[in-house]
């Protein structure tokens, strides 16, 4: 029987009984039933000796008892684990805890609850702000949900980049998405660094770097996630919408994905129809083939590719089943 603390000591049978007691670190020289310290005996204060573990003294003479040895070991309860991660969403919870949604590079996207987080004195610091790059320690229990965090050592922040509306809102949308496509505990490398990318750019200091990175970020996060549609092909009746002779107008609706072709529009009752156009659909094949730091040619401002970004919204949300409420409040800024 193993029973968790630091040291190997010898138990009476007789004290198996209360084996809770041995949780606490106990004094080999104190009663395994009461805890106590013992007095030690005239044979002891005279000339120091001790008796033996597990023997006891008859007379003159020390008689061994039948006694059962508890090796105690410091064994932690669950594996701990160090992830680079980024950290998504963050909940309060208790009085001065959070619950932290963090996407790592190895293990996907986990929630856990960070102790005493919302202490002014808290050991995570600056760690759990949005979209913070950091190196998360947690221990992870296969039978819960929740991991426990232990800490964070903070490798990036994006603070920078909340004097500008436009980019503090950008951030919200790329957190919001995530949380809401990725499933939990599901490695997803493309992704994190899909986000990574995302990030660097927004620091570059280049006009319209943050209309690019969303259209960039909207079009891979739905592909990643396996939601992106045909874009050269009518959902309907399959007609090819890139004709290099006679390029056809494509239409998406609210209410179903993919993207339709004029004559389909009409007969399938789409209800409300917005356009997609040639130049929108020629910058999405661009980007599903070029890193974004190489899309340069394009000058990027909130109408460019506009259609395209109302376009993977509507995928998104159609997935989710949900309306997201950073998605106009970034068009709006």
């Amino acid at each position: 029987m193993t029973v968790r603390a630091g040291f190997r000591m010898a138990v009476p049978l007789r004290g198996l009984l209360l084996l809770p007691a041995f949780r606490k670190l106990i004094d080999p020289r104190s009663d395994p039933l009461t805890g106590l310290q013992k007095t030690p005996t005239s044979l002891e204060k005279t000339s120091g000796f001790r008796k033996p573990a597990g023997c006891e003294k008859r007379g003159d003479t020390l008689v061994e008892r039948h006694v059962l040895l508890l090796k105690i070991q410091h064994v932690a309860d669950m594996p701990a684990r160090l992830s680079e991660a980024i950290v998504l969403v963050t909940y309060p919870f208790k009085e001065s805890d959070l619950v932290v949604s963090f996407l790592t590079r190895d293990q996907g996207k986990l929630r856990g609850v960070a102790k005493r987080a919302r202490r002014l004195k808290s050991s995570f610091g600056a760690g759990l702000e949005r979209l913070s790059q950091v190196k998360m320690a947690y221990f992870q229990r296969e039978t819960r949900e929740l991991v426990n965090l232990d800490s964070c050592e903070l490798i990036r922040s994006q603070s920078q980049l909340l004097v500008d509306y436009e980019a503090a809102v950008a951030l919200d949308y790329f957190a919001e998405i995530s949380e809401q496509l990725l499933p939990p505990a599901e490695a997803n490398e493309r992704y994190f660094r899909l986000l990574v990318a995302m990030l660097d750019s927004m620091r570059a200091a280049e006009p319209g770097r943050v209309w690019r990175a969303v259209t960039y970020f909207s079009l891979w996060a739905t592909r990643l996630a396996g939601i992106l549609p045909e874009l050269h092909a009518c959902l309907e009746c399959g007609s090819w919408l890139e004709n290099p002779e006679a390029p056809q107008a494509a239409y998406f609706s609210r209410y179903r994905t993919g993207l339709f072709c004029s004559h389909c529009r009409r007969s399938a009752e789409l209800g409300k129809s917005w356009e997609l156009s040639i130049q929108s659909r020629e910058i999405a094949e661009r980007m599903l083939h070029t890193p974004i730091a190489q899309l340069t040619q394009e000058d990027w401002r909130r109408e460019t590719a506009a259609d395209l970004r109302h376009f993977l919204v509507r995928q998104i949300e159609h997935h989710i089943e949900r309306k997201l409420i950073t998605a106009p409040a970034l068009e709006a800024a």
